[in-house]
């Protein structure tokens, strides 16, 4: 039932990404959900919707975010993803952390909460 949810954050209609990550949100008060979202690979998807989807998902995306914050394993990988993308905005940032090997580790983390 998780996968969908996170296709649909990337590939759905604007009233789809709201829905899915309100879905996501309310999946993520359940401990054993919080893993197995992170473990489906909801996190990159989230953290893009927040810069592309309608002020409606951004709201569910911070709720979800919130709930899969409380796995501490999971926090570290928001909030990798955040840092990840405020630094690549530049380009000069962006040819930094290619030339020191970084984007292997942080897709490590993003995927799976460790590098």
């Amino acid at each position: 039932a998780i996968q969908p949810l996170i296709a649909l954050l990337s590939s759905g209609t604007a009233t789809a990404k709201e829905n899915a990550a309100v879905a996501l949100s309310s999946l993520a008060v359940n401990a054993n959900y919080q893993i197995a979202i992170a473990n489906a690979g909801a996190i990159r998807p989230l953290i893009d919707l927040l810069s592309s989807g309608t002020a409606t998902a951004k709201e569910n995306v911070a709720g979800a975010l919130w709930n899969l914050t409380v796995d501490e394993n999971n926090d570290t990988a928001i909030n990798a993803a955040g840092a990840l993308r405020n630094l690549a905005n530049n380009a000069n940032n962006q040819i930094a952390i290619a030339n020191a090997g970084a984007i292997q580790p942080l897709i490590a983390l993003l995927s799976s909460g460790t590098a």
